[in-house]
This record gives C-alpha cells, sequence and structure tokens, in this order.
C-alpha cells in the first residue's frame, strides 16, 4: 500500500478506499438510525418464554397430521403455480425490456410485498385461491422481468448476430434464452424458495397455507405445535431439489424425466388449491375506480382531494417512512455484520469439516422467512423495531453468507506457503476477495430488506404496513391504496439508488441462483 502521498495509488488501493468510505457511510447512517427506531425491550425478562418456544422446539406435536399435509401441499400449490406462470410472463416481457413502459411496469409491481397485494386483492375475491396466486404472481412476474433481462442482456451477441434480421422473439428464443437457459433455470429454482415463504406468510392474513397454523399456534402460546408447522415447513426448503423435479424415486428404477415430475406436480397443486367465488367484473370494476379513491377526487374537488392526501401524508406516511427506513438502515448494516462472521464457517475452504455445521445454521436462517422469525422476537421483546431488525439482519444475513461461502469454495487461486492460515487467512486475505460481492448482494437486498421492513407492520411495527393494515381494518381502501402507493415509490427509490451506488463503485453482484 503506498504510504507516500507523492507516490499515486494504484487501482487496487483506489477502489479499496472508494469501498471503505462507501461501507464507513452506511455504519454512520445506521448508528444515526437508532436514534430514529423505536427499539425497546417491553420484556424485562423474556427469558421464560424463551425457554418454552426453546422446548416447543424439541417436542414439536400437532394432533391432525392430515390437516397439517393439507396446509403444506396448498403452501406448496400457491408457490409453484405462481411461480410457473409468473416465469413464462417474466421472461415473454424480459425481451422488451427495452421498452420504458415495460422497466416502469415490472419495477411498480415487483415494489409492492406480496402481503400487500394480497390484503389489496382480498377485498374483491376474499381468501381464495386467487387471492393468493395474484398475490406472488404479480410481484413475482416484475422480479423475473428485471432478473431475467439482466440474465439475458450478459449472453453473447455472436449467435443472434448469425440468425440475420429476423423477428426480435426469435432472436431471443433460438439465440440468448438457448445460451441462459441454465441460469434462467437456476434462478426459477431459487425464487421457487422464495415463493415458498411467501406463500407461507400469507397465511399470516388467513390463507390456508402453514403461515396460517403457524399463527395459530403462537397466539395460543402452543409452542408444540408452532414447532410442528416450522419443523414441516423447514424440510419442505430444504428438500426441495429432492422432491420437485429429482429426475430419480426410489420407488422407480430409471429415471423419470423432469418435465413429467413437474407435470405432475403442478396437476396436484390444481387440485390442492381451495374454491375461489365467481366474482362479478362490476364488483371489480367499481373497486377500481371507486373504493381505492378519495370521495373528494371521485367529486371532481381536486383541492379537496389533495389537502386530504396531504394530511394522510403528515399524520400516517412521514412518521411510518422514517421508521421504516431506520429499521432498514440498522438492519442492513447489522446483515453486514453477522455476514462476515457467518459465512467463513459455512466455507469448506476456511472451516475444514465443521463447514457442514454452519451450512446447516445458515440452510435454517435463510429457510424462515423474516416475518415468522419477527413474530418470535416480538413474543421475546414485545412489538418494537427490534424484533424486525433482528428477524431481517438473521435471515438476509444467512442467505449472504451461504453465498459468499460458495464463492469461497470456488476461489481456484493457488496458495503459497506464505500466505496467512487459520483466523489470519479469513481477515487479510478472504474477506477483502469477497468484500466487492459482500457489498454487491447487500445493495441488492437493501430494496428487498426496505420492502419487508415495511411488510413487518402487520405484526403492530410502527411501519407502513402497520398503517396499511389498519386502514384495510376500518375499510378505509382509498388510504390503504395510497399509503400502498408510498411504499412502492419509496421501493423504487431505493433500487434505483442501490443500483447506482453499485454501478459508481464497480459492484457486480453474483447470481442468487
Amino acid at each position: 500500500m503506498s504510504l507516500n502521498p507523492a507516490i499515486p495509488p494504484t487501482a487496487a488501493e483506489a477502489t479499496g478506499r472508494r469501498l471503505a468510505r462507501l461501507s464507513g457511510a452506511f455504519v454512520l447512517l445506521a448508528l444515526a438510525a437508532l436514534w430514529i427506531a423505536d427499539i425497546h425491550l417491553y420484556r424485562p425478562d423474556p427469558w421464560q418464554e424463551l425457554g418454552r418456544i426453546g422446548l416447543g422446539l424439541v417436542t414439536p406435536y400437532w394432533p391432525d397430521i392430515p390437516e397439517l399435509a393439507l396446509a403444506a401441499l396448498q403452501t406448496v400449490a400457491f408457490a409453484l403455480l405462481a411461480v410457473a406462470i409468473s416465469a413464462v410472463l417474466g421472461l415473454g416481457l424480459a425481451v422488451y425490456f427495452h421498452w420504458r413502459v415495460i422497466r416502469v411496469l415490472a419495477a411498480a409491481i415487483r415494489s409492492v410485498h406480496e402481503i400487500f397485494w394480497g390484503l389489496l386483492l382480498m377485498q374483491v375475491w376474499g381468501l381464495s385461491a386467487t387471492t393468493g396466486l395474484l398475490a406472488i404472481l404479480i410481484p413475482f412476474t416484475g422480479i423475473f422481468t428485471r432478473v431475467f433481462a439482466d440474465i439475458l442482456s450478459q449472453q453473447s451477441p455472436q449467435v443472434t448476430d448469425s440468425l440475420g434480421r429476423a423477428p426480435r422473439l426469435s432472436l431471443y428464443a433460438y439465440g440468448r434464452i438457448a445460451q441462459a437457459w441454465p441460469a434462467l433455470i437456476s434462478y426459477t429454482r431459487y425464487r421457487f424458495e422464495c415463493a415458498l415463504r411467501s406463500s407461507a406468510i400469507l397465511g399470516f392474513i388467513g390463507l390456508p397455507t402453514l403461515g396460517f397454523h403457524l399463527d395459530t399456534a403462537f397466539r395460543q402460546g402452543d409452542y408444540s405445535e408452532a414447532a410442528a408447522v416450522l419443523w414441516v415447513f423447514l424440510i419442505m426448503i430444504g428438500t426441495v431439489r429432492f422432491w420437485l423435479v429429482p429426475g430419480r424415486f426410489w420407488l422407480v428404477r430409471g429415471r423419470i424425466p423432469r418435465w413429467l415430475t413437474l407435470a405432475f406436480w403442478l396437476g396436484v397443486s390444481v387440485w390442492a388449491l381451495p374454491a375461489s367465488p365467481a366474482v362479478s367484473g362490476n364488483m371489480l370494476w367499481r373497486f377500481i375506480s371507486e373504493d381505492i379513491w378519495p370521495r373528494a377526487l371521485l367529486n371532481g374537488d381536486l383541492n379537496k382531494a389533495l389537502s386530504w392526501y396531504a394530511d394522510v401524508f403528515s399524520t400516517d406516511v412521514w412518521p411510518a417512512l422514517w421508521q421504516t427506513l431506520a429499521i432498514t438502515q440498522v438492519a442492513l448494516v447489522l446483515t453486514g455484520v453477522l455476514t462476515l462472521l457467518y459465512y467463513p464457517l459455512a466455507s469448506k475452504t476456511l472451516s475444514g469439516r465443521w463447514s457442514a455445521a454452519g451450512r446447516f445454521h445458515l440452510l435454517l436462517l435463510r429457510s424462515v422467512p423474516e416475518l415468522m422469525l419477527a413474530y418470535v422476537f416480538m413474543l421475546l421483546f414485545g412489538p418494537s423495531a427490534l424484533p424486525a431488525i433482528l428477524a431481517l439482519a438473521l435471515h438476509n444475513g444467512g442467505l449472504i453468507a451461504f453465498l459468499l461461502a460458495n464463492l469461497s469454495e470456488q476461489d481456484k487461486r493457488v496458495t503459497t506457503p506464505d500466505q496467512p492460515t487459520g483466523l489470519m487467512r479469513v481477515l487479510y486475505a478472504d474477506i477483502p476477495a469477497r468484500f466487492p460481492a459482500f457489498l454487491a448482494l447487500l445493495f441488492y437486498r437493501w430494496e428487498v430488506m426496505l420492502r419487508e421492513s415495511a411488510m413487518m407492520g402487520v405484526l403492530g411495527i410502527a411501519t407502513l404496513g402497520f398503517y396499511v393494515d389498519s386502514a384495510f381494518e376500518e375499510i378505509r381502501f382509498d388510504k390503504a391504496f395510497f399509503l400502498i402507493l408510498m411504499a412502492a415509490l419509496l421501493n423504487i427509490g431505493v433500487d434505483s439508488l442501490s443500483r447506482r451506488l453499485s454501478r459508481r463503485a464497480g459492484l457486480t453482484a453474483p447470481q442468487m441462483g
């Protein structure tokens, strides 16, 4: 490293200083956010409750096995059908991602959390299969569109150039999509795991998935039943590759085509979905054209409508906005700290045979949805910002640490006898090598964590979701829609900022699949 000010720094030194300044700025923002976030310990002694939860975890029990099996099957059904449809739609839209209207549409629909979509759609379709499917399908279509467009843009243009002046859809189908197919399938598999988590947490608003039974058991203080639901969900997530499209079954000799296995699960999913009531077009149109808009706007009184929006913004949006941002910022930095602590323990290169225990720990953290973790922490510490921060940091720390551990194991650089070992290798060799990818993944998850922070309000934490949920309970659809719109705009702004910072720092995140 150049210590003489007369000698200009190398490119690597300049990059290191830039990343250090960027990291330091986010740490300072997190420290400032601690003064804003509503962090309190409402329970002076949570250890008794923690002991009951721990006992429940090791003594899982469910009295009605068929009921639990049906809830697990419906959780899979919502997730699989939603991903199957949204992946196809996203791939089709990704081909035309160069159109501004497609980019804006994808950003808008993916910026609203599945819980908010569910609360909105429930007002028309109730607690039905249509609500569950659309609540996952709509935002996932936006996510697939964006990520698939990024993957396709990274493919070599030589194949498409050789096809001449064919239609754009043909150029992509026989050129870029064919090249990117393994990456597209890998990301779709990852999104299915995300959809399982989304499907489960939709149970917290009443849909018949595993989250509904988990919420009920926790509210009744029956932690053994809650543990049974949680263990079923963890096993489901951890064994996806063995039961979704394994290609080989122990009951059948030889291999089964993957498409046939997938078709089987799609058929089972359609059968397992709950009933959906018939909804008249007039009811849907009334909800879209009247219910979600303030009466003054419908009457043409623009001044009164603007006054109404300003009042809601000052009383609900503004305080919730600061809480949501503060929780996200503190959780983001804590996620970074936990990631750097976790990932060496899960890397076989760094931890040897002990990495299996580290990987199992990360599997637990990244498999449990943030809302479930926050629910448990809320029982221990009360409904403040603390449960949300801990849940977000643990889940995202587990996810990013898993990806960094994979990168560490894939590093094929030749080792030399003079390189440090043990803790010194982690601190002075591996972490510096992973740091750009680490920051890129943090920026990638920043917008996701903001969506999750806003959603935490359905548990009673004073984020945007709290005011959205309250507005729906008061049958104030106009107010709820405005709050959801503000949450969406906030997510779009943070997503744009994170991408801009990533580009300026020269960061590229590895694929999440």
